[in-house]
């Protein structure tokens, strides 16, 4: 992006909040997840972030919703700055399906995940005055919300094995994803997330897949898609599988990803050295001379550094549930409360 600044929206705000990154990226315990992303997508716009398996795909996804804390460039969602506005950034947005971070319940219903996510929002997102409300009034609200994600979703739950009682464990791989948006839109939030969107699809549900999301970013919603190819209208974030991609000035860095915003951009040629901390451990282990003692200090101290390292804010329809309600004003400190999604994405290879 050059020498443009971050910016900010207007006071008068569409629905969708516009989503600026310039020079994003995020480091882990095993080095960098991604690097260097700049982009600039409007309120209602949808944003493809496409890539192979590996590349930071899911810590981008993450990160811009406020569930990852980056460690360099700045990014900004409605205007709520990042890392600093974290707790903000996770108020105004949702999760759809993302695995290892927020999942559906295999053993649940449709109707009893719709019903759950309706009281959960209640709760902690609900004025005094809403819940003073009489029991039917409250339910007749609640029936209201969830058919208005339903609808918006495209989830016919008559169409279903046995309607709304189905078991999530029956549905099929675009009912599911249908459900986790319908799920994340009860809180009618400005950005909505989804992972995965064409993972084990077949060529006609990745089309409704597509064409699902569209409708919600044409209502106004923005909306984050990670997958493995982009469709040609959406805005394109390309991440890179490799670790190394020359800067600026052409020298390699230890980076993990570059972004790019337009079609048909050439991804550059990287390399991918093996310089992280666990290997470091085992190159100490295996060295000459090096005694079984001093490697099992080295690799015990590359675990702790990895535990210290990671810091990330899991969300959506059951991990969300420790960072719903949440009160703080400004997130400066280091530390959260969901280091085990980073833990989970970095041992797993997601990151």
């Amino acid at each position: 992006m050059g020498g443009e600044s971050v910016g900010t929206e207007t006071e008068e705000q569409p629905h969708g909040a516009a989503v600026v990154a310039d020079g994003f990226g995020l480091k882990g315990p095993r080095g960098w997840a991604f690097r260097r992303v700049s982009f600039r997508a409007g309120p209602g716009t949808l944003v493809a972030i496409e890539g192979p398996s590996g590349s930071g795909r899911t810590c981008l996804l993450l990160a811009l919703t406020g569930r990852m804390k980056a460690g360099e460039g700045r990014a900004e969602v409605g205007g709520l700055p990042l890392p600093r506005k974290m707790a903000a950034v996770r108020r105004i947005s949702a999760l759809g399906q993302v695995p290892g971070v927020s999942e559906l319940d295999p053993a649940f219903t449709v109707a009893e995940h719709l019903r759950e996510r309706v009281l959960l929002q209640r709760r902690y997102d609900g004025s005094v005055r809403a819940l003073l409300r009489r029991p039917a009034e409250r339910a007749a609200t609640a029936r209201a919300r969830i058919e208005e994600a339903v609808t918006a979703a495209g989830l016919d739950l008559d169409a279903l094995p046995k309607g709304e009682r189905t078991s999530v464990r029956d549905l099929e791989r675009l009912e599911a994803l249908r459900l986790s948006i319908a799920l994340a839109l009860i809180g009618r939030p400005r950005l909505l997330a989804v992972d995965d969107t064409d993972l084990k699809l077949s060529d006609a549900d990745r089309a409704e897949a597509w064409a699902l999301l569209r409708s919600l970013a044409a209502a106004g919603t923005t909306v984050l898609a990670v997958c493995s190819e982009a469709p040609e209208d959406a805005l394109r974030i390309t991440t890179l599988s490799a670790e190394t991609a020359p800067d600026a000035s052409g020298t390699p860095a230890d980076a993990a990803a570059t972004g790019t915003t337009e079609p048909g951009t050439p991804k550059p040629t990287v390399t991918k050295p093996d310089t992280t901390k666990a290997s470091a451990a085992k190159a100490a282990a295996t060295k000459p001379g090096t005694t079984k003692a001093s490697a099992a200090k080295a690799a015990a101290e590359s675990r702790a550094d990895d535990r210290a390292a990671a810091d990330t804010t899991p969300g959506g329809t059951t991990a969300d549930r420790a960072a719903v309600g949440e009160t703080a004003t400004d997130d400066t400190t280091d530390a959260t409360t969901e280091e085990g999604a980073a833990d989970a994405l970095a041992e797993t290879g997601r990151a």
